[in-house]
């Protein structure tokens, strides 16, 4: 900011550049120091320039003013500062040339002088952007430094809010496939313990009716017992005058069979206690899932949309996703969360109406950033057409008969064959012969919205 003169930011006292200035009601400015020092020792607290009485004996600041001279001094400073460097210190002169000798500047009267006597000089202005030229080009590999940690930092930020946003994501997850397995869990035990109670009321109502008429005909032969018993303590003539209604009323008793004890009438506890935690778990088939192929997210295409099971694949929007070392950024695709290095695996795939698929294997080690030249083996659907592709070779196309809905693949690593079958009419398709020397992952990829699908296998419990 210019100004006047530096008459325009200065005190009327002490005549220097405003300090901590304050403003009286009549609007004149003074250093806060200046005027305590003019009013003291006066009996009446006044302008020192129009000399009117001031209300307040502690004037608020100035704030405007006060930054207003911050920046006066500020610029001031640096004015004196860069005067005095263009300046040679001996001579006074403005400094024009660089000696080569000395390496240093020097004005037009050093270059004269006895000291730079047969020096070798340059223009300054010349010499400096030479100079500035160099230490650019010193600095450009600094400055792509910078770029690229800016950017893998910028990486960094987004894969920890990728990390929390995937934590938060599978804990509901989660915590819904538990809720599902207690509701069943909890509904097992209710229908269990009512099956218990029911049995229970059963048995306890069939012992009741068995005890109900037992006690009857204990009460009925219990009375003809006491009657007779007292006829029989009777004086002889009174017994012999009711003997013959004794003896017709213990001949009229029948006597019933010995009831025997009622066979199943105690509680089952080996149908209810019994495996119970198998037989739970063998019912849990039913809700219990298994796929053989769990797709990994982190290996996926950002293009690439999976089910919250992660057993179905569709293509979509572009998604903003953290550039890690897993993910395949160039070839549209996503593996299997499990690799094989031996042995013999299977897994079937649905590709459906899908107008552009491609099934099969990928090794660990290949090339994941930039087109994929070696290290996949695949049969494709493109174009309308079947197509098998190995490594960097050019597409083999497949003659088939019908429009491919399910697909199995077989490989059986230690053989080094890669097998295809038409799932749904038990078909061959295609096989590769390859002598595999490291781990291979199942491998997908499409270009269409329809989902591929990895069917599920057969869950079953046995018992040795």
């Amino acid at each position: 900011m210019a100004f006047r003169s530096e008459e325009d930011l200065s005190c009327p006292i002490c005549q220097d550049v405003f300090k901590d200035p304050v403003v009286l009601s009549c609007s004149h400015s003074f250093c806060k120091h200046c005027l305590q020092t003019w009013w003291r020792g006066k009996p009446v607290q006044e302008c020192p320039i129009c000399k009117r009485r001031s209300s307040r004996t502690d004037p608020p600041c100035n704030l405007a003013l006060k930054n207003l001279c911050e920046t006066f001094l500020l610029e001031r400073d640096h004015r004196t500062t860069a005067a005095s460097e263009d300046l040679c210190s001996l001579h006074s002169e403005k400094l024009k040339l660089f000696c080569l000798d000395h390496q240093q500047p020097v004005c037009l009267v050093c270059r004269d002088s006895k000291t730079h006597n047969n020096h070798k000089f340059r223009p300054i202005h010349e010499f400096a952007h030479e100079h500035k030229k160099e230490l650019l080009k010193c600095l450009k590999p600094l400055q792509e430094k910078l770029k690229i940690l800016e950017q893998v930092k910028a990486n960094y930020d987004h894969t920890a809010e990728h990390i929390r946003v995937q934590a938060q994501h599978t804990e509901r997850h989660i915590r819904e496939q538990f809720e599902m397995l207690h509701q069943f869990l909890q509904e097992e035990e209710e229908a269990r313990i009512t099956a218990l109670r029911k049995e229970e009321e059963q048995k306890s109502k069939m012992m009741k009716e068995n005890i109900e008429a037992l006690s009857s005909e204990i009460s009925a032969l219990s009375d003809t017992i006491r009657a007779t018993e007292e006829q029989l303590r009777a004086e002889d003539i009174s017994f012999l005058q009711k003997y013959k209604a004794a003896v017709k009323r213990v001949q009229q008793r029948p006597l019933m069979e010995d009831p025997l004890a009622v066979f199943g009438a105690l509680i089952d506890v080996t149908k209810h206690l019994g495996n119970l935690t198998f037989n739970i778990w063998n019912k849990m088939k039913s809700m219990v899932s298994y796929t053989p192929v769990i797709l990994d997210p982190n290996t996926a295409n950002p293009e690439f949309i999976l089910s919250d099971d992660l057993t179905i694949l569709s293509h979509g929007e572009r998604q903003k996703l953290p550039d890690n070392p897993e993910r395949i950024n160039y070839h549209r695709s996503v593996r299997g969360w499990e690799g094989f290095n031996s042995g013999t695996h299977s897994w079937d795939v649905e590709v459906g109406d899908n107008s552009a698929w491609f099934v099969g294997v990928a090794a660990e080690s290949v090339q994941k950033k930039g087109p994929i030249k070696s290290g996949f083996w695949q049969i494709e659907f493109y174009n309308g057409k079947y197509s098998a592709r190995w490594q960097g070779d050019p597409p083999v196309v497949l003659r088939v008969k019908k429009k491919l809905q399910r697909i199995r693949v077989h490989l059986d690593w230690n053989k080094g064959k890669l097998t295809f079958f038409d799932l749904d009419i038990n078909i061959h398709i295609h096989t590769f012969t390859h002598i595999f020397t490291e781990k291979v992952f199942p491998c997908f990829g499409t270009l269409d919205d329809l989902p591929l699908k990895i069917l599920q296998g057969k869950v079953s419990v046995t018992r040795d």
